[in-house]
C-alpha cells in the first residue's frame, strides 16, 4: 500500500511539474530557438544528474546491449516528445498545449491493446472516440478562426508529442523491471544532452552563427526558466514518471496528465494572459468527459470480471 501511495504522489508532483513547463518553454523562446532552448536545458539537466551522479557515489553501469535497449525508449522520451512539445508551442498557446496533453490516456490505452494486447469494451472506444473528436474540433476551429496553417500546426505538433508521450507510457512499463530508475533517468537524459546539442550546434554552424548559441544565459529570465526546465521537468520528471510506471500500469499513470492540463491552462490564463476561447473549452469538455468515461468503464469491467465465477 505504501507503494501504491508514493507511485500517487510521484504521479502528482510530475503532473504539477509538466503543467508548468509549458509556461516556462514559453518564456524561454522570447530569447532563444526552440533548438538551442533544448540544447540548454538537457546540458543542464546532464550536469545536474551528474553532480547527483558524483555527490551520491552511484554508478551507472550500461553495456552495449543495454544502451540498444534503452535507446529506443530515450529517442521517445525525452528527444521527440521534447522537440514535438517546444516547436509546438512556438505556433501555439500553453493552454491550447495543456488541452491536448488531455489526450494521453487515450493513446495509451489504444496503444496498451496494441503492444501489450489489453482489450476494451465496444462503450470505451465510443469514449476514446469522443476525446479524439474533441482535439479535431480544437484542430478545425483553431484553422477556421485564425485563416493561417500557423496554429494548425502548433497543434499537430502538440498532437503528436502526446502520441509520443503514450507510446513511452507503454515501453517504459517493461524497462523499469529491469533497470535501475535512476540508470533510465541518466541515460534518457544524456541521450536528451547529445542529440540536441549536436542540432543546436550544427544550425548555428551552418548560418554562422556560433558566437550566439550562449547569449541566451544573458537573460535572467531564460536562466530561471532554463533550470526549471533542465532540472525539474527534464530530470526531475524523467524520474518520477519512471518510478512512478513502476508501480503502477501505464494506462493509470497516464491519467494523472490530466492534471498537468489543468494546472497548464491556469497557468497560461493568469500568468500569460492567453486567450482562451469557447471552442477551447467545447473541445476540453469532449476530451475530459471521453476520458472519465474510459476509466469508468475500465473500473466497471475489472468488477465484472472479479464477480464472475471461474470455470473451476
Amino acid at each position: 500500500m505504501t507503494a501504491k501511495r508514493n507511485a500517487y504522489i510521484a504521479a502528482i508532483v510530475y503532473a504539477m511539474i509538466i503543467g508548468l513547463s509549458f509556461l516556462f518553454v514559453k518564456q524561454t523562446l522570447t530569447v532563444a530557438s526552440p533548438l538551442d532552448t533544448l540544447a540548454h536545458r538537457f546540458s543542464i539537466a546532464w550536469l545536474a544528474a551528474t553532480v547527483w551522479l558524483l555527490a551520491t557515489k552511484q554508478s551507472v553501469r550500461v553495456t552495449k546491449s543495454d544502451l540498444r535497449t534503452i535507446a529506443p525508449l530515450a529517442v521517445l522520451y525525452p528527444v521527440l516528445f521534447f522537440a514535438f512539445q517546444v516547436f509546438g508551442l512556438l505556433y501555439s498557446s500553453s493552454s491550447e498545449a495543456g488541452i491536448i496533453l488531455a489526450t494521453v490516456p487515450i493513446f495509451t490505452l489504444v496503444f496498451a491493446g496494441l503492444v501489450l494486447k489489453e482489450t476494451s469494451t465496444p462503450r470505451q472506444k465510443i469514449a476514446i472516440g469522443l476525446s479524439v473528436l474533441g482535439v479535431i474540433y480544437i484542430l478545425y476551429m483553431n484553422s477556421a478562426g485564425t485563416g493561417t496553417s500557423g496554429s494548425i500546426l502548433g497543434s499537430g505538433l502538440l498532437a503528436l508529442s502526446a502520441v509520443v508521450a503514450s507510446l513511452y507510457n507503454v515501453l517504459a512499463r517493461r524497462l523499469t523491471q529491469r533497470y535501475s530508475l535512476f540508470t533510465l533517468t541518466y541515460v534518457m537524459s544524456f541521450f536528451g544532452f547529445i542529440t540536441f546539442n549536436v542540432l543546436a550546434l550544427s544550425d548555428h554552424l551552418i548560418r554562422g552563427t556560433v558566437h550566439q548559441f550562449f547569449q541566451p544565459f544573458l537573460h535572467a529570465d531564460f536562466v530561471v526558466a532554463a533550470l526549471y526546465l533542465g532540472v525539474l521537468s527534464s530530470l526531475l520528471t524523467s524520474y518520477l514518471s519512471n518510478f512512478a510506471l513502476s508501480r503502477l500500469p501505464a494506462s493509470q499513470m497516464s491519467v494523472f496528465s490530466n492534471l498537468a492540463t489543468l494546472i497548464t491552462v491556469m497557468a497560461g490564463i493568469v500568468f500569460l494572459q492567453e486567450a482562451f476561447h469557447y471552442y477551447h473549452a467545447i473541445g476540453a469538455g469532449m476530451i475530459i468527459a471521453g476520458i472519465i468515461g474510459v476509466n469508468y468503464l475500465a473500473k466497471a469491467k475489472r468488477e465484472r470480471e472479479e464477480k464472475r465465477p471461474s470455470n473451476s
